[in-house]
């Protein structure tokens, strides 16, 4: 349950990367990050690579730019791989001015309302509940399985593969060498080093996944370099990507077994519970805002919620999130200075993993009720 007020208070707001079930870890914003990950709304689709378009990690006689062959004999000695693959698949990438701008922040004196109506309008909305319940038709006893396995329900696992890419529809066309090579060397951001050393990270992880030959070099992805049906990043592929069919090989691409293990096992390595709802049946006090941390974490009790006024749902029972962690989220719209809020249970926060935004972890759990009000 939730209510609407006047606007009191908004969360502390960082500028996250969006999505990317890989985000890494570290103080972030609860609040939404513009887009879900590559993938982590629709997918901006980048251009052909331009034959001259210049090197990322290269000077113009084409050897590595220093910093780049100082990462390239770290990367192959603390991953204990063989320097000159390493330094070739840097040599090969190559700057993308598409994606430099696509991550840059907003033009200073630019304004940019936050509007929970029209976010949620992106994803809930006929089409994609449309094609996720031929989804989860077409895939009903996989889902299945995923469900029994992690206790992750098929509806979450299906809206998150419907948000991030239409269910495979739209797995972005960038290649993600390039796209991680110019945001790691290349970050349209020079005030933020953090968010190129992210990327260095991420860098390091695909060209490690590629010389493994678990991804090709070459392999396509969205413009912050996440990949396939869920839009892993690099990152989260060697850590929670799944070989759902049993057949050696992760292939997020065009594996639907793989994709979704790979989401119920990511959910549950973060932190989802089996059998609590995503939202708490409660109905809050008339005045929230005090209660709203802005974090990723819970920080109140059933107990504590109760003492500020708040209190169960007609007809609703307290069967088992009330002994958990609960936190108070705040679904923005900036421009009318209103906010609704929810009661989020350790399985919202999950959520939060995937992408770090208030806004995309409730709207995977509303098009999953939308998906399993249709079944």
């Amino acid at each position: 349950m939730f209510i609407c007020r006047r606007f009191l208070q908004i969360g502390t707001v960082t500028l996250v990367l969006a999505g990317c079930a890989s985000a890494p870890p570290g103080p972030t914003a609860a609040q939404p990050a513009p887009e879900p990950s590559g993938g982590n709304a629709p997918i901006r689709i980048g251009p052909a690579r331009p034959a001259d378009e210049p090197a990322a990690a290269s000077t113009l006689t084409g050897a590595l730019r220093p910093d780049a062959r100082g990462y390239a004999e770290q990367l192959a000695a603390e991953r204990g791989l063989a320097l000159e693959p390493v330094v070739a698949a840097l040599e090969s990438a190559r700057y993308n001015a598409t994606v430099a701008r696509l991550i840059a922040p907003s033009p200073p004196g630019r304004k940019v309302w936050r509007s929970w109506i029209t976010y949620r309008a992106r994803f809930v909305e006929p089409k994609r509940i449309n094609w996720g319940l031929q989804f989860w038709e077409e895939n009903q006893t996989l889902l299945t399985q995923a469900a029994q396995r992690y206790g992750v329900p098929a509806s979450i696992i299906a809206s998150i593969i419907g948000v991030e890419t239409l269910y495979g529809r739209n797995m972005g066309s960038f290649r993600v060498l390039d796209a991680l090579a110019t945001l790691a060397f290349d970050y349209p951001d020079p005030a933020k080093p953090e968010r190129a050393e992210m990327f260095r990270g991420q860098l390091g992880d695909f060209i490690t996944l590629a010389l493994q030959d678990k991804l090709a070099l070459d392999a396509r992805g969205s413009y912050a370099g996440a990949i396939g049906m869920p839009q892993f990043m690099p990152g989260s592929i060697r850590r929670y990507a799944v070989d759902g069919d049993h057949d050696g090989h992760i292939d997020l691409a065009n594996s639907v077994a793989d994709s979704v293990m790979s989401v119920g096992n990511f959910l549950v390595e973060h932190g989802w519970q089996r059998g609590l709802p995503v939202f708490a049946p409660v109905i809050l006090p008339p005045d929230p805002a005090a209660l709203a941390s802005g974090g990723l974490q819970p920080t109140q009790t059933w107990a504590s919620l109760r003492a500020a006024g708040a209190r169960l749902a007609p007809g609703a029972r307290a069967d088992g999130w009330q002994d958990r962690p609960l936190g108070v989220v705040d679904l923005v719209e900036e421009a009318r200075g209103t906010v609704q809020y929810r009661t989020a249970t350790p399985n919202f926060f999950a959520l939060t993993q995937y992408n770090r935004s208030y806004f995309y972890a409730t709207a995977v759990a509303d098009l999953a009720a939308a998906l399993e009000a249709r079944r």
